[in-house]
């Protein structure tokens, strides 16, 4: 188990992301890899009240709702700890501090729990004050409809601007970063963000940990699984210096007896800010290779080989 931050919330080391419930995976489907997560140990759901309002016809909250249908059939979630964002929703855009408050309690109410474990501020809102932002998290966490909070998609300076009011206000704080950080997207997180989060304790759940797909090895060109929500996307990476992680990638696991996947997930693991890698399934047979990282520690020179076939050379 990984404890986050600062937090008392101890969570298998990988998250399970909850953006295509709704959306590549319906409602059975999610169901399928809820239950394969949850019986192979994992316990830890990462959503947001904006999933997934980027798909025609959907509105927003359709992940959550799925999640919270799942729990009611599960009769619990004592054993789970469930996380969710606000400030992309259709009806609650935005981190002004009644946007937020209100947004709580209709991710509540579709999630069917009294508490949200962790609640992520999803991108910043430069057009509200942090103090007021951070006051309206600090009154959800006192009240006891949020044990913790977090930051995601905040630049290294927002964030310690938000700290330092924390701070000054005697505000909770929060115990956590979500940035985009992969293999082949190392630069802004490990220059910037990485040395904050050290210095402040701040737990690491990076999402796009495999990249859009393209750490798994299926998009070894332009054309591989071309028509896929997310081809477009991964096959972007599917470059020389790309091609050379994954052929790295591959050696690595086989000495490990494990996939692609789930070495580029050990590579994050062995960050020492790195808590969880969030990672998302649409297929229930996907979710085996995301809970195999718990078994998996990357030797000092394999992380070391990988630190160098994938560092970004201007």
């Amino acid at each position: 188990m990984a404890r986050i931050g600062l937090s008392e919330l101890d969570v298998f080391p990988l998250c399970l992301g909850g953006n295509v419930f709704g959306w590549t995976a319906d409602t059975a489907a999610s169901f399928d890899i809820l239950d394969a997560y949850a019986s192979g140990g994992g316990d830890f759901i990462d959503t947001a009240d904006s999933y997934s309002a980027f798909v025609p016809g959907n509105h927003g909250g359709e992940s959550e709702t799925i999640i919270g249908e799942w729990i009611a059939q599960r009769g619990s979630h004592d054993d789970l700890v469930i996380a969710t964002k606000v400030s992309r929703h259709p009806d609650f855009l935005g981190l002004k501090g009644a946007n937020i408050l209100a947004a709580a309690d209709a991710s509540l109410g579709r999630l069917g729990v009294d508490t949200i474990d962790l609640y992520w501020a999803h991108y910043d809102d430069p057009d509200t004050p942090l103090e007021e932002s951070a006051a309206a998290f600090d009154s959800l966490v006192k009240s006891g409809k949020v044990r913790y909070y977090a930051l995601s998609n905040f630049t290294a300076e927002r964030i310690q601007q938000w700290l330092d009011v924390a701070d000054a206000n005697g505000f909770a704080r929060p115990v956590a970063l979500q940035p985009h950080y992969n293999l082949v997207h190392r630069n802004d997180f490990e220059e910037t963000l990485a040395p904050l989060a050290t210095a402040n304790d701040l737990g690491v759940l990076p999402y796009y940990s495999l990249a859009s797909g393209f750490l798994t090895g299926k998009y070894r060109t332009a054309d591989d699984n071309a028509g896929t929500a997310r081809a477009k996307g991964a096959a972007r990476y599917a470059t020389p210096a790309g091609l050379a992680i994954i052929d790295a990638l591959d050696e690595i696991g086989q000495a490990h007896e494990a996939s692609i996947t789930t070495t580029a997930l050990a590579w994050l693991l062995a960050k020492p800010t790195v808590t969880a890698p969030i990672a998302s399934a649409s297929r229930p047979s996907q979710v085996a290779d995301l809970l195999a990282v718990a078994a998996v520690t990357l030797t000092p020179d394999e992380v070391a080989r990988l630190d160098a076939v994938s560092t970004w050379k201007p």
